[in-house]
């Protein structure tokens, strides 16, 4: 199997790598994250990740566009919704278009490991996707492993990013500081 795993950061990446490589599936990382803002964050996540991949001798494919033009376009248009209008779709979709367009049979995320993302969303997005590309959405539930992806990725000493990467998932991890602060 050809398999192109959408990644968006090497923290999440660990236990997905891993898992699939136990099943004797090699993966292709596919680096696409117009959503990481700011460009200090985004480059953080980015090297990261490259250092990562050649560390384990996986095969990384950069897309290297900041995108924070279009975020915001995009983002404004409903705050509370932007991860499933636009943050998920865009990556996710043009993970597919590259799976297409280069031959590869599957495709999954590393979006599906973390356990604060919208899971059953992207799941769903997924599989529409696959239907309509005519590629395998190769789904795994790497939630299961979080906590031990996560201790492994700060034994390894990977950027442990504090939040899930756009400026305003930024602002709520702030806000939810400051709320905690007023109820002592």
């Amino acid at each position: 199997m050809k398999l192109l795993l959408h990644t968006c950061c090497a923290p999440c990446s660990v236990y997905c790598i891993d898992k699939l490589r136990e099943e004797g599936i090699e993966p292709t990382l596919y680096w696409y994250n117009p959503n990481i803002h700011p460009y200090t964050e985004y480059k953080a996540r980015r090297d990261c990740l490259k250092e990562y991949s050649k560390s384990i001798d996986v095969k990384a494919i950069f897309e290297e566009e900041y995108g924070l033009d279009n975020f915001c376009k995009e983002a404004v248009k409903d705050l509370k919704s932007r991860c499933v209008n636009y943050c998920y779709p865009v990556r996710l979709r043009k993970t597919f278009e590259y799976a297409k367009e280069n031959g590869y049979d599957a495709v999954s995320t590393t979006l599906l490991y973390s356990i604060y993302q919208k899971h059953d969303f992207i799941k769903d997005y997924m599989e529409n996707l696959s239907k309509e590309y005519g590629i395998e959405f190769l789904y795994r539930d790497f939630r299961e492993g979080f906590w031990e992806g996560h201790n492994k990725a700060k034994e390894l000493g990977l950027y442990m990013q504090k939040y899930c990467g756009c400026i305003f998932s930024e602002e709520e991890r702030y806000q939810k500081k400051i709320e905690k602060d007023k109820e002592k």
